[in-house]
């Protein structure tokens, strides 16, 4: 089927969700952004004059197709440690800048000395900047678990939410990014309306909304020549992903399908197939379809590819795929 639409162009600007875990514990730098970086990042994302966007927001746009124009901003911060609340969020505080919190509720019950507690999440709910969102009781790797012990994990959650906080959060974030088709049917069925990962890529009107990217920022990827290219990136709408389930058991590598929704020539798509980055070969099977040749099989447990384009705006459309392998 030939693409009637014009190479690289942008029809829509898109949504970037930038996810943050840790603030200033640089011994876990995997997931930890150093304060002074975070403040420059905040520095970055005013000057770019890229519109700070609530969970409000979001939901206009993605669920309702609210029209918009401009590229957004959604900040997003998992796991509710202590460090985000001591050292990020004054600042945000400050700047008057909306964020969602991504709250996994045991270790908050259990009161551990490295997470918030129950109190000072109820204040950010109550300061209409931040909106608590569902991240599981357990935090634990929900795709390799039995359905009901998915069901009953995220049902002790929301029992939580609703105990402590007076409501049931509507927009959930998969602990480590990691879901299978049978997990976004659960979550989807439990009362959340849209969930997201932790694959790169820019959110738009056409993401599957059980499965929206997030740009991950730690002290490796969240340098400030990386972040500034981040906010440079535009969606990269598909009209099919192959395969669909991200839980690889047998068909390990996957035969990866892309149809786009415009002209793809000059795409280049990177994997880390085998245990290392590198450049994908791709064949195109139509200006907009392509085929992603991996050799060497994704290593446990997770297995991503990003795809890239340079569009005519000069930005960069980007998708990203995050994979699970069973060991």
């Amino acid at each position: 089927m030939q693409s009637n639409l014009i190479a690289n162009e942008v029809s829509e600007k898109g949504i970037i969700a930038l996810m943050y875990h840790r603030f200033e514990e640089n011994k876990y730098p995997s997931t930890n952004i150093r304060i002074n970086d975070f403040i420059k990042h905040i520095e970055l994302m005013k000057n770019s004059n890229i519109e700070f966007i609530d969970e409000k927001t979001l939901k206009e746009i993605i669920l309702k197709k609210k029209n918009y124009s401009e590229k957004k901003i959604l900040l997003t911060i998992d796991d509710a440690f202590l460090s985000f609340y001591k050292n990020a969020w004054p600042i945000l505080q400050k700047e008057k800048i909306p964020f969602i919190l991504f709250v996994n509720t045991r270790e908050i019950n259990n009161r551990h000395p490295n997470y918030m507690s129950w109190d000072q999440i109820r204040e950010i709910q109550k300061s209409n900047l931040g909106i608590i969102g569902g991240h599981s009781f357990s935090h634990e790797y929900l795709a390799f678990a039995t359905e009901d012990e998915v069901i009953k994990d995220i049902n002790k959650s929301i029992e939580d939410y609703k105990r402590e906080l007076n409501f049931n959060p509507e927009i959930f974030s998969y602990p480590f990014g990691e879901y299978s088709l049978e997990v976004k049917n659960i979550v989807k069925k439990l009362g959340y309306v849209m969930a997201f990962g932790q694959h790169s890529g820019v959110i738009h009107q056409r993401s599957d909304i059980f499965e929206l990217p997030r740009f991950p920022i730690n002290e490796s990827y969240g340098t400030l020549d990386r972040f500034s290219f981040l906010l440079n990136t535009s969606p990269l709408p598909y009209k099919f992903f192959k395969p669909d389930e991200k839980l690889l058991k047998t068909n390990n590598p996957p035969n990866i399908e892309i149809e786009f929704e415009q002209n793809v020539r000059n795409i280049n798509c990177f994997t880390n197939e085998g245990g290392s980055w590198k450049k994908s070969e791709i064949t195109y099977l139509d200006n907009n379809w392509i085929r992603v040749l991996l050799k060497e099989k994704y290593q446990p447990r997770r297995g991503k590819i990003n795809c890239t384009l340079k569009m005519k705006d000069g930005s960069w459309g980007w998708l990203g795929k995050q994979f699970i392998v069973s060991d």
